[in-house]
């Protein structure tokens, strides 16, 4: 696992990078990903780690997955993701834990995922980009995703495909800790800057 400060630092990086890239300034990218000036200046100076949703709105502002934002190394045609170097991007107050362990930004956005929610633990996610959908594929324990107001339990070794353009969540209602994959696939963006998230 990286050094948490590794994790801001590239995070900081990312973020200026990508700012220059489009020509932005600090207040149009607030405006564009809802998120205060001042929390992006701390982000750009590596003196916080921002939440996953604060950095899916500044991801999702720039046309971006989250392995974009978070990556600590440059691209290359082969990305091996040593285990150091997998980034931590949330973790529950059960010991729960959802790892980020690679992504691509080539036509779709997509994003692979390792989880583990702590017996009768949640997480909850704000609805993603239109046309966002989910993959999971739980190896242990029984997964409770919650989607429009329903629950629908997966059982060890089952899987799901959602769309994960609403607000959603993972929940695990037993005691037995749940152990999944998750991959998001997110469209192309069709106008930089639109936001995923509402806000």
């Amino acid at each position: 696992m990286p050094d948490p400060e590794d994790v801001a630092n590239a995070i900081a990086r990312n973020t200026r990078s990508l700012r220059a890239d489009r020509g932005w300034s600090l207040d149009q990218l607030a405006t564009r990903s809802g998120v205060s000036k001042g929390m992006l200046v701390q982000i750009e100076q590596s003196r916080t780690n921002p939440s996953i949703g604060t950095l899916c709105r500044v991801a999702d502002a720039f046309g971006v997955t989250l392995a974009q934002m978070v990556e600590l190394t440059d691209g290359a045609n082969v990305r091996i993701i040593a285990p150091d170097q997998i980034v931590r991007l949330w973790s529950g107050s059960e010991g729960s834990w959802g790892d980020l362990l690679v992504g691509t930004d080539r036509n779709e956005h997509v994003e692979l995922w390792r989880w583990q929610l702590s017996g009768e633990d949640r997480h909850e996610s704000e609805g993603h980009l239109p046309g966002t959908r989910e993959l999971i594929a739980v190896l242990s324990g029984v997964l409770t995703l919650e989607v429009d107001d329903a629950s629908h339990d997966v059982q060890p070794g089952g899987a799901v495909l959602f769309e994960a353009d609403r607000p959603h969540a993972y929940v695990n209602t037993r005691r037995r800790t749940v152990d999944m994959v998750l991959v998001v696939v997110q469209p192309p963006v069709v106008e930089p800057g639109a936001l995923s998230h509402p806000g």
